[in-house]
């Protein structure tokens, strides 16, 4: 559960940040509540990922920051309207499917 519960951290955490910076040219623009945010979220998820690590080995826990790409992908088409591609589509499914093959036991 740690481990999904960093994925998501980490993705929430980049998609905020993206917000926080969109459209900002001047470096004070980006400090804002949207980048503390971000911020904020990626070092909870940070927490969980080293919680994770306490407890799997690293060749175990690694894989799951895949996790992160494909829900920053979907995050980005839902909600900044980024259109998606065939091969950014195929991509995260291929991720997808690697994630659940390291899984097997």
């Amino acid at each position: 559960m740690s481990l999904i519960g960093g994925a998501a951290c980490a993705a929430g955490g980049q998609f905020l940040l993206a917000v926080g910076a969109r459209e900002r040219t001047e470096i004070v623009s980006f400090l804002n509540h949207w980048i503390a945010m971000g911020l904020a979220l990626y070092g909870l998820g940070t927490i969980f990922w080293i919680y994770s690590l306490s407890k799997a080995a690293l060749v175990q826990v690694y894989p799951f920051t895949v996790l992160t790409y494909a829900l920053i992908y979907l995050c980005s088409i839902l909600f900044l309207d980024e259109r998606p591609t065939l091969s950014g589509t195929c991509g995260v499914a291929l991720v997808l499917v690697g994630l659940y093959l390291l899984t097997l036991k």
